[in-house]
């Protein structure tokens, strides 16, 4: 007769040894599998509130996918009913911003009231700086321009239920002012870090070509910010003469050089409490670096001729069109200061970067100029907003509104053709520019191997890199493996180029920084 295993591993040691073991790695395995996902048990629901319904479908479909509870709503009146009749609260709020009655703000602003330390994400098609500072003054978590990446959008829920795991408190909430156009996904993450910089006072470092908006984007800083019923003011360091800056920076007593016949205010004083806008940074005399090095380090100055210091409490937004890493290593920028200023960095794209942006702008600048000239407005035919879309515009938004106050004052027509264009524009072939790429990089390789010999590769390809993955998520609307497949790379290898390029999602902002 057959005897049976199971008395017989009972008694035999080693095998209950390896029994005991077996149990022991199933233990391990399961700690490993949950490590890095909130316990079901223990996590609410998810409530995705969209009047699309193919966007609460794909979100559904993503959630369940990873085993994440879900509500979902087709109106924010259906999500506060649900609250109202007694529904546990959410443990992450995924809501659109333009619904048929209640917008997402109106279900923002009453969620965080009821639960503050709920982290809501506002989804919108209108990719503006508007709807942007609305949801972060609101009190968002995060907010996701459509089209989404289903990817990106999962990994955004996921880090908002950690958040939410975690308690965290809702920040402070500030006024609202729409003044920066811009849909492209370089400019939704500006309009990110505008919207998270409102709760801050950390020092701004804003970077971008001459004319691509860096005064503005400080002004909108400053205008959502808790200073924003304080002083804000503006001095081009580059613009105004060395041996006059330093008075203009600090001030000046009586008598503390010729013809300082009385004291005078420098442009500390004047934003006391406020933002101070450094435009040109990078042109400031040395000896002035130091002084300003000196009043970011512990918040006091002298005026010129002056023995008392004195206290500021200003928010200090510098802007350069120079690369300050560069002239730090030719001795030119102070290495201290630079790290003082480079807080946090915002770098303003191009218009190149962002051509999508261009009919939108031209239009916009067009009816500007009409309202400044008490004009009939102009309108741009469809061949001429191509055209421009194609030119390179080296003067940046400039360049564009001053174009468009051109044509407002001589274009024969109230339609604006590619003709009624300024001869050095018209004549420039998008087509043609496009085809000559390898003399324009020749001429870059060029100027790279005048000005910094060593670096030219790494610069040049780096540049190279970003302005690809710019344009490919510009093509396909943020969306990373759509544009991973049409640039013929991996998902993994698009989103480590983003990562080592720091341009996020968009192209803008460093990640380290926002």
């Amino acid at each position: 007769m057959r005897e049976s295993a199971g008395p017989h591993l009972l008694h035999d040691p080693f095998a209950a040894w390896l029994n005991i073991l077996a149990g022991f790695l199933l233990e391990v395995q399961d700690i490993l599998m949950t490590k890095d996902k909130p316990a079901e048990d223990s996590m609410k629901a998810v409530w995705i509130v969209d009047d699309d319904k193919s966007i609460r479908w794909v979100l559904e479909k993503t959630l369940a996918r990873e085993k994440i509870p879900f509500c979902s709503f087709a109106s924010a009146t259906e999500a506060l009913a649900r609250l109202d009749a007694g529904a546990q609260q959410p443990q992450v709020l995924v809501s659109d911003i333009r619904m048929p009655g209640q917008s997402g703000l109106e279900l923002l602003q009453i969620a965080k009231e009821r639960f503050p330390t709920l982290p809501v994400i506002i989804m919108t098609a209108y990719s503006d700086l508007d709807s942007a500072v609305s949801a972060f003054q609101g009190g968002a978590f995060e907010y996701l321009p459509k089209p989404f990446d289903v990817d990106q959008a999962l990994e955004l829920i996921r880090r908002a239920i950690s958040e939410s795991l975690h308690q965290t408190g809702a920040p402070n909430e500030i006024g609202l002012t729409p003044e920066i156009l811009g849909q492209a996904p370089a400019m939704q993450e500006v309009f990110r870090a505008i919207g998270r910089l409102s709760q801050s006072s950390a020092t701004v470092l804003i970077t971008g070509e001459s004319g691509s908006g860096k005064e503005l984007v400080a002004r909108a800083v400053h205008r959502h910010s808790q200073r924003a019923d304080k002083p804000f003011i503006a001095i081009n360091t580059a613009a105004i003469p060395r041996d006059l800056l330093e008075s203009e920076l600090f001030g000046h007593e009586r008598g503390a050089f010729t013809g300082a016949a009385g004291q005078r205010q420098g442009r500390f004083e004047q934003a006391e409490g406020g933002t101070l806008f450094l435009d040109e940074i990078g042109d400031m005399p040395a000896e002035l670096q130091t002084r300003l090095l000196r009043v970011l380090s512990d918040g006091h100055y002298y005026r010129v001729g002056g023995h008392s210091p004195l206290k500021t409490r200003v928010r200090i937004i510098a802007a350069t069109h120079q690369d300050l890493e560069a002239r730090v290593r030719q001795g030119l920028f102070r290495e201290d200061l630079f790290h003082r200023l480079n807080v946090i960095r915002v770098r303003l794209p191009s218009l190149r970067e962002r051509r999508e942006d261009i009919p939108i702008l031209a239009r916009h600048f067009l009816q500007k100029s009409a309202r400044e000239l008490g004009v009939e407005g102009k309108r741009f035919s469809e061949a001429a907003l191509k055209h421009l879309c194609g030119l390179d515009f080296a003067g940046n938004v400039r360049q564009l509104e001053n174009l468009c106050h051109w044509l407002t004052v001589m274009a024969p027509g109230q339609l604006v053709d590619v003709a009624d264009l300024p001869p050095e524009l018209r004549e420039s072939s998008p087509s043609a520019a496009s085809d000559d790429w390898e003399t324009v990089l020749g001429q870059a390789v060029d100027r790279c191997l005048a000005g910094e010999p060593g670096q030219v590769h790494a610069r040049l390809s780096q540049a190279f890199e970003r302005v690809l993955i710019n344009r490919a998520l510009a093509h396909t609307g943020g969306r990373r493996i759509e544009a991973a497949q049409a640039l013929g790379i991996g998902r993994n290898t698009i989103t480590r180029k983003i990562q080592e390029l720091g341009i996020s999602a968009g192209g803008s902002i460093d990640d380290r920084e926002i």
